[in-house]
């Protein structure tokens, strides 16, 4: 999943759309016990505000204006979107020093709930959600900790694509993020940060993902 932080993580957009070229262009490379969904702009409001596009576009689009670009993190709403989630939700939460909108209940926003419906009707083994910019890898958790195949496929993935592995998010409190809402319903998932808001560093994670392909292949 890429862009649920919208124009403010435009990169993840863009990381994900080659991701779907790739894997068009190169099928075999999927394990046959294996399908993938990409959702490559979980926020395309936010897209649209920094980039004035629907759909797909290219880095030379996004603004440069750092208002434009830090407003492009919300739906049109003005809502968070990863603070929106069914995970010890509140009405309001933070972003950096910043107290932002998580919506008016779980799941009010249009893009959550319908992240959420695909999740629910598609049971995945483990979703990846690619964010910036920290160079990090993180599990996710809620109120149960972290399950310990979260923590192997962190692992795996940060080993692959040299990125940091961290278990916890502790720069600031969050609270109703998608990552953690997964992991109450028992769905491992990882928040790969890359290392900043231009790049996609696509042979990390391009590596990333292949060993995620072996490590599920292998079960």
């Amino acid at each position: 999943v890429g862009g649920l932080h919208g124009g403010y993580e435009w990169n993840s957009v863009l990381l994900a759309y080659q991701f779907i070229d790739y894997l068009k262009e190169n099928p075999a490379v999927i394990p046959k016990n294996l399908t993938i969904s990409v959702i490559p702009s979980a926020n395309p409001d936010g897209v649209y505000v920094v980039t004035g596009k629907e759909g797909r576009f290219t880095n030379t689009d996004v603004s440069t204006d750092k208002e434009i670009l830090a407003s492009g993190r919300f739906n049109a709403h003005g809502v968070d979107l990863n603070r929106n989630f069914d995970c010890q939700w509140k009405t309001t939460s933070k972003w950096r020093e910043k107290i932002v909108s998580a919506g008016t209940k779980p799941f009010s926003e249009p893009e959550a709930l319908a992240l959420r419906n695909f999740v629910l009707e598609n049971n995945p083994e483990a979703v990846v959600f690619w964010h910036s910019q920290a160079n990090t890898v993180y599990a996710s958790e809620c109120e149960d900790g972290i399950l310990p195949q979260t923590l192997d496929i962190m692992n795996v993935y940060a080993r692959a694509s040299g990125y940091r592995a961290v278990k916890s998010f502790d720069q600031y409190e969050t609270s109703g993020d998608s990552e953690g809402w997964l992991a109450s319903i028992n769905i491992p998932a990882i928040t790969v940060e890359l290392k900043t808001h231009e790049t996609i560093e696509w042979d990390e994670n391009l590596r990333g993902i292949k060993a995620l392909f072996k490590y599920y292949a292998e079960e």
